[in-house]
């Protein structure tokens, strides 16, 4: 027979349970933004390294576009699964993994002992980072009920994640310069040790079903993949690369068209909205990530300045984005999407027109001051872009959307690192003029088709395949990073 005290028992438990706060939605607030600011810093610290590195490691011009497109191309092929991936898995344990892999693979970057071996650890920590991403927006979602405080939190993340992207060149450049290229790597470990340590105090997420596409997203690395060996490599290399990816993109097509939940609805790109809010995040992306690749070799290489002086020189550009990304916010909000969309677009022309006059001879601070019109048309485009390309679309296939405008930010701006590294090589001077006629023709080109779109981006009807629910949908928000 239960005795008195053995009756009561039960009762002690809900109390005590209340008695244990839960933790505080900021703190998964703080770990969201953290993880997101890592993979940013790491994105843009490697540039003004790339000197450094191919001093001390070899490889020539190439090997150090590897070292960026190494990262970028694993980033966004893989980030067109990995929303579903952290669904499945629950966004809590997919944040602890993506964390503990990208801090290991941090370390191991830093250890390298020669270039192969740091391009492959880059690799690995480009499919840490496409876990990542995704998962810190969800558990920022999960965090927070209230829409106007999910709202304020999710700007918030965004800022954090453009800050650390403005601060990348400065930071690598200042490590670099102090220590080593080898720091720009290991700053990363108490970042991600500390990150690893919050994610003890989050509650767990829940699991839930979620389509994967593995033949759409094999065939998608591998022609990304194959395309980048195409344009950095020379000879019989690239011409077989080209073949492989030329076949893979066919066979990509096939296997979307057919597949009940593919990566990238095909159906999405018969939405006009859509279509041109991809093509110009990808123009930006290509002159943006280009220019800072090719800058950062101009400063150091062409005139002899250190890596902390090549980072400093990029202050003024990344530095405004914060500032941009509001004032964009605001004029979207008042005028419409179309209008800051196509102003932006049309300073960053002007901005890549300027740079022509950019010689061996040009003052430092003047190229400086000449670079701020690119990142000031990319801060007010990309975000009314993201949010047109959010509202035409219907809200069960918003996260699906971001993945794929996202995803061709990433995959452009790895091919403008390629393209114009190729250029470069073969004579900095003509290389660099012709990189910027071409990014102006392209963004010229996506300029006047935001022309035709119409002056407030209302929602729009999708096909149908682009309206199928999808488990891993969620919303992305409007203000990105350049």
């Amino acid at each position: 027979m239960p005795t008195e005290k053995t009756r009561q028992a039960p009762a002690l438990g809900p109390e005590l349970s209340a008695q244990r706060p839960a933790p505080a939605p900021a703190l998964t607030l703080l770990a969201s933004l953290l993880g997101f600011a890592l993979i940013m810093l790491d994105a843009s610290v490697v540039n003004v390294a790339l000197p450094s590195m191919g001093t001390d490691l070899g490889g020539g011009m190439s090997g150090l576009q590897w070292v960026v497109d190494a990262y970028t191309i694993a980033f966004a092929a893989l980030l067109l699964s990995t929303g579903a991936l952290s669904d499945r898995i629950g966004a809590t344990r997919a944040y602890t993994l993506g964390i503990a892999l990208f801090t290991l693979a941090s370390a191991a970057c830093g250890l390298a002992p020669n270039l192969p071996s740091l391009i492959g650890f880059r690799v690995v920590q480009g499919v840490a980072a496409a876990i990542v991403l995704p998962t810190t927006l969800a558990l920022v979602r999960q965090a927070y009920t209230d829409p106007a405080q999910r709202g304020r939190a999710v700007s918030l993340w965004a800022a954090g994640g453009t800050t650390a992207a403005a601060l990348g060149p400065v930071v690598g450049g200042a490590l670099t310069t102090a220590w080593d290229w080898r720091a720009i790597f290991f700053i990363n470990l108490p970042l991600g040790l500390f990150a690893l340590a919050l994610t003890f105090r989050l509650p767990r997420s829940p699991r839930r079903p979620a389509p994967l596409d593995l033949p759409g997203q094999l065939t998608a690395v591998l022609t990304l993949a194959a395309l980048a060996f195409a344009v950095i490599e020379k000879g019989p290399v690239a011409l077989t690369a080209l073949g492989v990816a030329v076949a893979g993109l066919a066979a990509f097509l096939r296997i979307e068209s057919r597949h009940p939940h593919p990566v990238v609805p095909l159906g999405l790109f018969r939405n006009r909205t859509a279509a041109v809010a991809v093509a110009a995040g990808s123009a930006l992306s290509l002159a943006f990530y280009g220019m800072i690749f090719v800058f950062s070799i101009y400063f150091q290489q062409v005139r002899g300045q250190s890596a902390l002086t090549a980072g400093l020189m990029f202050l003024p550009m990344t530095g405004l984005l914060v500032v941009v990304n509001i004032l964009s916010g605001r004029l979207a909000n008042r005028y419409g999407p179309r209008l800051p969309m196509l102003t932006g677009q049309l300073v960053s022309v002007g901005g890549l027109l300027l740079l022509l006059f950019v010689g061996p001879d040009t003052s430092l601070v003047l190229t400086a001051v000449l670079l701020v019109p690119l990142a000031l048309g990319a801060g007010l485009a990309l975000p009314p872009l993201t949010a047109a390309m959010m509202e035409t679309v219907p809200t069960e296939r918003a996260g699906v959307a971001a993945g794929v405008l996202n995803a061709a930010r990433q995959v452009s701006g790895g091919l403008g690192v390629a393209a114009f590294g190729a250029l470069v090589a073969g004579g900095f001077g003509t290389g660099l003029r012709t990189s910027l006629l071409i990014s102006a023709a392209l963004l010229a080109l996506t300029a006047l088709a935001t022309t035709r779109l119409p002056r407030g981006v209302a929602r729009q009807a999708a096909p149908a395949e682009v309206g199928r629910p999808r488990a891993d949908a969620a919303p992305e928000p409007s203000r990105t990073p350049a």
